[in-house]
């Protein structure tokens, strides 16, 4: 037989970032075919395309929040499907060119969001140094290594970046927020769900046909009188004009499960437009707690109660 080819993956490049770190964490990865992308839309295209099996893009942090363009991607493109999240801790590093000193550094490159994370760490260490933004937080290492040609002296990213790079770490764990996490998912074409392991996150976009007052509720209570928990809510403008909104949402548990199953029926009832962007296990492990009346067992015996009456 011939030997199986092996996996291919995107993820959000250049070589060096979280993004990588995170693609990096999954045992499929260890001996995959791994290509960098230049933005969220080409990894996700490559995936829609055929190019890869998958694609890590990243989706939320806990410091500076959701991530727009997958947000809007995953909503509104071609459809893709969830099928796993990872939790990786934000570990910053200030990296140089080797014979760099901190007294050398006058300017400093890195990506927005960690320069939102670490401008305590820079105020205090290096207060006359200046930021400049990058792309991402390899591109401002990869940049670094340019020697003479470089924008910068030095930058802040990943420490993966000054392995990738040849850069020496001047300072480790830079960031201001020790529990800092960004939130990365897999990605792939629409395929056979995961299982459901009581332990499960599902991920959709729901769409409101009009601005109007209680719109929001309307959604809400869907989830909320089957007992399902949102962890996750936030509305994103849909480019069709002011007051035409998707809600972006997270909520515990599987689309398997009778509760979820329910809502997202009702939604889809309610909603012009439903997305169901996937069901998967959660990263940290935390099992669902039910609330009386919303195990599937409970569905089942309310439905067959409502089937007596109904038969007289």
């Amino acid at each position: 037989m011939p030997a199986t080819p092996p996996a291919r993956f995107a993820y959000l490049g250049p070589e060096g970032t979280f993004c990588e770190a995170a693609l990096r964490t999954l045992p499929a990865a260890r001996h995959a075919a791994l290509t960098a992308h230049a933005s969220v839309p080409s990894a996700l295209d490559a995936v829609r395309h055929g190019e890869v099996d998958g694609a890590v893009v990243p989706f939320e942090n806990s410091v500076e929040g959701s991530v727009s363009t997958t947000l809007d991607e995953l909503a509104t493109s071609e459809p893709l499907r969830i099928t796993r999240e990872i939790l990786l801790p934000v570990r910053l590093a200030l990296m140089a060119r080797p014979g760099t000193t901190l007294t050398d550094i006058r300017t400093v490159g890195t990506h927005p969001h960690a320069e939102a994370q670490c401008r305590g760490w820079l105020a205090e260490r290096l207060p006359a140094a200046r930021v400049l933004l990058a792309a991402s937080t390899a591109a401002a290492a990869a940049a670094v290594s340019r020697g003479e040609a470089a924008p910068y002296e030095a930058a802040i990213a990943a420490p993966l970046a000054a392995e990738w790079y040849r850069l020496c770490v001047l300072a480790d764990d830079v960031g201001d927020n020790p529990h800092a996490v960004t939130r990365f998912v897999l990605v792939s074409r629409p395929t056979q769900l995961p299982p459901a392991t009581g332990a499960d996150r599902t991920t959709m976009a729901a769409f409101i046909a009009d601005d109007h007052p209680g719109a929001l509720l309307e959604i809400l209570t869907e989830f909320a009188v089957r007992g399902v928990n949102l962890t996750r809510i936030e509305s994103r403008p849909t480019g069709y004009g002011l007051g035409r909104y998707c809600f972006s949402l997270d909520c515990e548990g599987h689309i398997g499960d009778a509760r979820v199953g329910e809502a997202l029926s009702a939604l889809h009832r309610i909603c012009p437009q439903v997305r169901f962007l996937g069901s998967y296990p959660r990263a940290d492990g935390a099992a669902t707690e039910l609330r009386r009346g919303t195990a599937d067992g409970d569905f089942r015996d309310a439905a067959l109660w409502l089937g007596r009456l109904r038969e007289g």
